[in-house]
């Protein structure tokens, strides 16, 4: 790999956009992301937006589902098909300044998935995330993908890449809903403690606040590590609860990938432009 890509892949998304002055400060919250990118038409909208997109995520699965053994194609379960491969999606994005975040939804999508990822590895000059969620979280399936198979495959094709390592979550309405408990922080620090690239660990602002102690904990473990917020289609969260999630991490070490208008206001609110 070139030495400008090695050094993109495993560098913070944070500190690359601020060496390359697509941002102004070294705060995550100035990233902004392009979501669900899976189809031709969002993903030609991604590459050529016009306000400043730093990193676009999409969602990569074998073509007929879990079980399939199709080509990687750009969709979110429950589809099984698409009007996009994922060779076609990285032919879009690949000579944009654009970071990509990849999320698998199932281990039989990975090593096909960077077998492709690898014939472009030397014209990626920008952040690549690699993400799956490995562990179940709260109200979160027991259906994950395998840890163990999934960063030996990862790692083994790119040693710095970065990870993005999730747990699987639900959030039920009128309800209370629990946080990260400590037993899931401190397995999650287990699984990372022998990798040594950087990890972001994908968490969902309804259930940050009332984790805040423990996730808290987890980023102290090393200085690699980040929390990407990300948001259900139906979660009920405030800007209030973004502005907690604020005042209490360094602000490095948090991207936000959230829906409008919370976006949009919470940017208001903290002075940050979009």
């Amino acid at each position: 790999m070139a030495d400008e890509a090695h050094g993109a892949w495993s560098e913070e998304a944070v500190d690359h956009f601020l060496r390359s002055r697509r941002i102004g400060a070294r705060d995550g919250a100035a990233v902004r992301w392009f979501h669900a990118a899976n189809s031709k038409a969002r993903a030609v909208q991604a590459a050529r937006s016009k306000c400043d997109v730093h990193m676009i995520e999409a969602d990569v699965l074998l073509r007929g589902g879990k079980a399939g053994n199709g080509d990687p194609i750009m969709a979110h379960p429950p589809e099984t098909d698409s009007d996009n491969t994922l060779q076609e999606w990285l032919e879009e994005i690949v000579n944009t300044n654009k970071g990509i975040k990849l999320d698998f939804k199932s281990l039989e999508a990975v090593h096909p998935s960077l077998e492709i990822l690898e014939g472009v590895k030397q014209q990626l000059r920008q952040p690549v995330w690699i993400n799956a969620d490995i562990l179940p979280g709260p109200n979160g399936s027991s259906t994950v993908v395998d840890a163990e198979r999934f960063l030996d495959t990862v790692t083994g094709f790119f040693p710095n890449v970065t990870l993005s390592l999730g747990w699987t979550t639900g959030w039920h309405p009128g309800q209370h809903n629990k946080g990260y408990d400590w037993m899931m922080v401190k397995e999650m620090a287990q699984i990372c403690s022998t990798l040594s690239q950087p990890v972001t660990f994908p968490v969902r602002a309804a259930l940050v606040p009332q984790s805040v102690s423990e996730l808290s904990w987890l980023l102290q473990q090393l200085d690699r590590y980040s929390l990407t917020i990300w948001t259900g289609k139906e979660d009920v969260y405030s800007v209030e609860d973004l502005l907690y999630i604020r005042e209490n991490f360094d602000k490095s070490r948090v991207y936000y990938d959230i829906s409008e208008p919370q976006n949009s206001e919470f940017k208001k609110a903290i002075g940050v432009e979009w």
